[in-house]
């Protein structure tokens, strides 16, 4: 299945969000999170019109800064640097070991009848079609989103969700929500035409992260309220 149309054009055309100065949530000696605005790159892509993002904004005032994570460009909410090598190594080390816990808002087209669930489902890139992801249990690696339903609003036939990554594959929570017939409103690669319009932007939005300090062992609890 072709990108869409659409698609291809944001990818083409790269306009990110105005620079009105860092909304940084949580700041200290070993590392600090910021709030990154939809439609905004994690880090820099190629090329010089690819070149605003989040870390270069970021490294503008602390040069010391190395991200640790990353966002999709149409993903808003925290975003986690290190202030040095060796505290990037520490947290790096934590992700990996799925010892932060990450938890986002999303608005997903249609009521969802459970109140809660999860989805296990494989995913890989989708290379003809790349940067989509696509489920695939022969060659997929495992994938594992647990959700809770915060609301449905029967006017608008949509639910707010929470939802919880356990892994973190990319586009991983855009699939899996796709996958059970309820994609994220506003999503340009996975929501169809009439759900897209619903939305002036992806309704997904990184809301808290949960972690020892690499240096305490003290739990860190960082929290962004959705914008939608």
């Amino acid at each position: 299945m072709p990108l869409p149309t659409h698609v291809e054009h944001q990818l083409a055309v790269y306009s990110p969000p105005l620079n009105t100065g860092l909304d940084i949530v949580y700041l200290e000696d070993d590392f600090l999170v910021v709030n990154k605005p939809s439609g905004l790159l994690s880090v820099p892509g190629r090329g010089e019109r690819m070149a605003d993002s989040m870390a270069a904004r970021v490294q503008a005032e602390y040069p010391e800064t190395l991200i640790v994570h990353r966002l999709d460009l149409p993903t808003s909410g925290l975003l986690m640097l290190a202030r040095s090598p060796q505290m990037h190594r520490k947290l790096s080390d934590l992700f990996q070991r799925r010892q932060v816990h990450k938890r986002y808002t999303a608005v997903l087209a249609g009521l969802v009848a459970p109140d809660q669930g999860e989805v296990a489902l494989p995913l890989i890139t989708d290379w003809p079609n790349r940067p989509r992801q696509k489920v695939d249990h022969v060659e997929g690696k495992p994938a594992l989103t647990r959700w809770t339903v915060l609301d449905r609003d029967a006017n608008t036939q949509t639910t707010r969700v929470e939802l919880m990554p356990v892994t973190g594959r990319s586009h991983q929570l855009r699939v899996h929500m796709m996958s059970i017939g309820h994609p994220i409103l506003g999503d340009p690669m996975y929501a169809s035409r009439e759900q897209r319009d619903q939305a002036p932007r992806l309704l997904l939005h990184a809301t808290e992260l949960t972690l020892p300090h690499p240096n305490t062992g003290q739990p860190v609890r960082v929290i962004s309220s959705a914008p939608f």
